[in-house]
């Protein structure tokens, strides 16, 4: 697939005699809990997932969507216990690889080890986009830009159909990945609708205005680049 690198044979069989087996998550199921370690690295392999923090009372942070190819719990690694949860948005199916294995990773083949630092890099990037867009991007802003981010990611997976891609998210994803209340998120979709910007129906998003979007949320199209994929 042109959204991942190629790999060298020698690589791949390194990567395969890595992984320990595949897993399965159901919608709603638990990857990773909150304060407890599993010792497991994860590849999604299909299905989209997402990272959490939660209060005490319960409110949670998503701190960014996960989808197919990307590398799961490396933050355990530096961390008593994890830092966050890790919850299964689809149903999903996971490449599953131990912990202790990174050492070996790293020694053997010192260009997977980069890969895994970029990969590491590339979800600080988009964290740090998450915090200047609920620091400083308004409402709108905010959801014009949490659309157009996931529909590149999709679609540059090759996951796009008809110009539409599944969205699994529901309006409380959006509020707790954006830091806005339910009725607000709700209101601003509708504006976004309204102006003929977007549609979400059964389930599936098609950006109708992509350059209206670009400009509302003040977001500027890069090239996307080639993937590691573990």
């Amino acid at each position: 697939m042109d959204a991942f690198k190629p790999v060298t044979p020698q690589e791949l069989d390194f990567i395969q005699g890595f992984r320990s087996g595949a897993g399965f998550a159901a919608a709603g199921s638990s990857i990773i809990s909150e304060q407890n370690p599993n010792g497991k690295l994860f590849t999604l392999y299909a299905g989209w997932a997402f990272r959490y923090k939660t209060l005490s009372d319960g409110r949670r942070q998503i701190l960014n969507f996960l989808l197919p190819g990307d590398f799961i719990g490396l933050q355990q690694e530096f961390a008593n216990g994890a830092s966050h949860g890790v919850e299964a948005l689809t149903d999903a199916t996971l490449c599953v690889f131990p912990r202790d294995g990174l050492w070996d990773l790293f020694r053997h083949f010192p260009s997977l080890g980069y890969d895994v630092t970029w990969l590491s890099a590339r979800e600080e990037g988009m964290v740090d986009e998450n915090l200047l867009t609920n620091g400083r991007r308004s409402a709108t802003e905010r959801v014009a830009m949490l659309l157009i981010h996931l529909y590149r990611r999709v679609k540059w997976l090759g996951l796009a159909t008809d110009g539409s891609i599944e969205f699994p998210i529901n309006q409380q994803h959006i509020a707790d990945a954006l830091g806005l209340s339910l009725v607000h998120t709700n209101k601003t979709l509708r504006r976004l609708k309204q102006l003929g910007l977007h549609e979400l129906q059964d389930g599936r998003l098609r950006l109708l205005n992509p350059k209206a979007l670009h400009r509302l949320a003040d977001y500027y199209d890069l090239p996307m680049r080639q993937v590691p994929l573990l």
